[in-house]
């Protein structure tokens, strides 16, 4: 399992791409995949965090 550091990086890393995906206007579809990911990241840093 990740470390809360690690999983702190990676959002980091996937709001970055979320945004500038965003910027760049790409496909509804590729903004909602990686809003999912960035999702489920949250959800993990949660659920490592409420131990």
């Amino acid at each position: 399992m990740p470390t809360i550091l690690c999983l702190e990086n990676r959002i980091e890393s996937v709001r970055e791409q979320l945004y500038q995906a965003y910027l760049d206007s790409v496909e509804y579809s590729e903004l909602v995949k990686i809003s999912q990911e960035l999702d489920q990241l949250l959800n993990q840093l949660d659920s490592l965090k409420r131990r």
